[in-house]
């Protein structure tokens, strides 16, 4: 029973970080077309994802030849942790 409510909220959890995967990604696609930044989805896509932006930048350099390169380090980490945990907890079963 424990077991099944670890899972449960494992899959929750993976579930939540492919969303936020989403939100990296489509803000992205967003800074390369320089959108309204007073669109009020603009400023959440800003707000969900400048934290994560701004905690990776404080450890490792992301900007490599003019390119900011925050998304996608971001993107293979939120990756691997879907891997990860996918693995970890469908052993569980």
């Amino acid at each position: 029973m424990i077991s099944s409510l670890i899972v449960a909220f494992a899959t929750i959890f993976i579930t939540i970080l492919s969303l936020y995967k989403w939100v990296i990604i489509i803000n992205a696609l967003l800074s390369w077309v320089q959108p309204d930044p007073y669109n009020p989805i603009v400023q959440m896509l800003d707000r969900l994802t400048h934290p994560a932006y701004a905690l990776l930048r404080k450890f490792v350099p992301t900007v490599f030849g003019g390119m900011d390169l925050a998304p996608v380090i971001l993107i293979f980490a939120i990756q691997f942790l879907e891997i990860f945990l996918g693995n970890l907890f469908s052993s569980m079963m």
